[in-house]
């Protein structure tokens, strides 16, 4: 489960529209809103390097934070959009949502594995194929997961991974109503190779011939 909740400090945004977002750009600020919560939208200004560092650290549009701007109440928020430039990649502007621990949302979890030096079929050569590196869960803001975590103790060539196969934490569930595939234990490359050639040879052995002699005499 996730840890204490990071807080992110932002300055309140003097004037709204875009002659104020560019003057905080020139800042060396990201303007951002806050909305949602029942309480009127709040225009921010966040520091570049502290989003930068905060984006570059990954996770952050599933990470619940406690918003810090003086004169106001701390405030647990999340990232719901990041406005980039399309040249620099660089943020320009950030979306942020008010929460309360009750708030269900929507959320990416990453998928992490675990003990794969105690699964036999990756021991004996096998290949673990990640069909879904993250799963989409709805959860509460007070319950949000850093991970989803999968023991591959005793897993063999062939045996398969589902949603069904992970603990979920208590009051979370997958937005995909079905047993989805996370990962599988596929075969060494060579031996599937070999396994085709095979099974192309048995095909071959099976096709019957025909006596020319029979063809000729018809």
């Amino acid at each position: 489960m996730a840890g204490e909740i990071p807080d992110l400090h932002a300055e309140v945004r003097t004037g709204t529209g875009k002659g104020a977002a560019r003057q905080a750009r020139r800042d060396g600020a990201v303007p951002g809103i806050v909305y949602g919560g029942g309480v009127d939208p709040l225009p921010i200004n966040i520091p570049f390097n502290v989003l930068l560092k905060r984006l570059k650290a990954g996770r952050f549009l599933s990470t619940l934070f406690n918003m810090k701007v003086e004169g106001h109440d701390d405030v647990r928020v999340i990232c719901r959009n990041v406005q980039r430039d399309v040249v620099k990649d660089l943020p320009t502007h950030v979306d942020f949502m008010r929460l309360n621990r009750n708030t269900k949302i929507n959320l990416f979890i990453p998928v992490e594995f675990e003990n794969e030096d105690a699964a036999p079929g990756i021991k004996s050569g096998g290949v673990l194929t990640i069909v879904r590196p993250e799963v989409e869960l709805v959860v509460t803001a007070g319950d949000i997961p850093e991970q989803l975590t999968v023991d591959l103790t005793g897993l063999e060539i062939g045996d398969t991974v589902t949603i069904s196969n992970i603990t979920l934490p208590t009051g979370a569930k997958p937005t995909i109503d079905r047993d989805f595939v996370i990962a599988n234990i596929q075969a060494p490359s060579g031996l599937r190779a070999a396994d085709d050639e095979e099974d192309d040879g048995d095909e071959s052995a099976e096709v019957p011939t025909v006596d020319e002699t029979e063809a000729t005499e018809e």
